[in-house]
């Protein structure tokens, strides 16, 4: 009783001090997500604006930041997620909220993280029953036509998948039993990566540097002259047809996919039938997962469990990759979304996205309306103009 009394003393106090905006931070409940939304620094300067920052006891853990940092900072810790979502303005993730999060969601409340709403009808519906404002940070896109928040993730994703890949191409692991670079007197392996945006080319850095050949596939031809002039000797690139997927793959030891379309399901291009082309053993990682992935035979994956076999192929399909290095995650994901958060916190969702068309274009749903093109023609929902 005496908890509940002076908790809510606490929260009473937060809201007499007249802070312009309570910033909420809750641990993450995916499966093997350590990443966490935002880092003391971030209390920081959210304080220095004059808001509050409430952040769930052990929040920061699995990226290696202590309560004790957080209540330094001048962050308010509260042991129930409830209590976050109750009181928050503006609640700060890293994955999507689950199904067991739902019922915290507010109708006045701002949610900004990973939304990926193309790869899940559940999560779609969910919110758009809620009814509150859900800012995606996948589709929030600078002037310069970059993806700020989303390239640090697809860095370390598209890295991780070489290092895994490796990795699961030794025999203990059911591999074909290759090293990635080969040795003098024997090949290396063959690495194909469809798709060379962020994730592509850094797939593609990390396996070069390995030693493996590498191809990689996209169907823009302006990408590719750039991919030749900076990747080294060993990359080739390739215009990304059906002729050229299917033979490239039926000699590949290791395939990446790192096809994005913004805010859309990733389309399927590698079918089943090509699947079963492969050598035994050979290793698939579908970067592209988290959007519903780009190859037939995927199917979602965690961090505990990431591997199965289908064809006698191993499929690595984790939807969260960058969860596995948190302390790196956290740190390169809070250092692009902190400016962001800082200026919703500021201005209020409404005259950040009409001052700053980026944040804008990160509005995926506003009161029960479907605002992102992709997510309403993905379930051929309503689309609305955000305005």
């Amino acid at each position: 009783m005496v908890k509940i009394k002076n908790d809510f003393i606490r929260l009473y106090n937060l809201f007499e001090e007249k802070t312009q905006m309570i910033i909420g931070i809750p641990k993450e409940i995916k499966t093997d997500e350590y990443r966490v939304s935002l880092i003391p620094v971030g209390v920081e300067e959210m304080l220095k604006r004059g808001h509050a920052v409430l952040v769930e006891k052990g929040a920061g853990l699995g990226s290696g930041v202590y309560d004790q940092e957080y209540k330094r900072a001048g962050a308010n810790l509260v042991d129930d997620p409830r209590e976050i979502y109750d009181t928050a303005q503006l609640v700060m993730k890293v994955k999507e909220p689950l199904p067991e999060e739902y019922s915290f969601l507010r109708e006045d409340q701002i949610v900004f993280t990973f939304f990926h709403f193309a790869a899940s009808k559940i999560l779609t519906d969910a919110v758009l029953k809620v009814g509150g404002i859900a800012i995606a940070y996948e589709t929030i896109r600078d002037k310069y036509g970059q993806h700020p928040i989303l390239t640090p993730m697809s860095e370390v994703a598209g890295r991780m998948s070489i290092q895994e890949g490796a990795k699961y191409l030794e025999k203990p692991m059911l591999g074909r039993g290759i090293l990635l670079g080969g040795v003098p007197g024997v090949a290396p392996a063959e690495v194909v990566i469809i798709g060379g945006g962020v994730v592509g080319a850094n797939a593609a850095k990390v396996a070069a540097g390995l030693g493996a050949r590498v191809a990689i596939l996209d169907i823009n031809i302006n990408r590719l002259r750039y991919l030749d002039d900076i990747m080294p000797k060993n990359v080739i690139t390739l215009m990304s047809n059906a002729q050229n997927i299917r033979e490239n793959i039926r000699n590949a030891d290791l395939l990446i996919g790192a096809v994005l379309i913004e805010g859309a399901r990733a389309p399927c291009i590698v079918t089943r039938e090509m699947v079963q082309t492969m050598k035994p053993g050979a290793v698939i990682i579908d970067v592209a997962i988290d959007q519903g992935g780009c190859v037939e035979t995927s199917k979602p994956t965690t961090h505990s469990n990431p591997v199965y076999k289908e064809y006698d192929i191993i499929h690595y399909c984790v939807t969260n990759i960058p969860g596995a290095v948190a302390c790196t995650s956290t740190r390169a994901l809070t250092n692009v979304t902190l400016p962001y958060a800082l200026e919703i916190a500021d201005k209020g969702y409404e005259r950040a996205a009409r001052e700053n068309p980026a944040i804008g274009g990160g509005i995926n749903m506003v009161k029960g309306r479907v605002t992102n093109k992709a997510v309403a023609d993905a379930f051929g929902m309503a689309y609305s103009v955000f305005a």
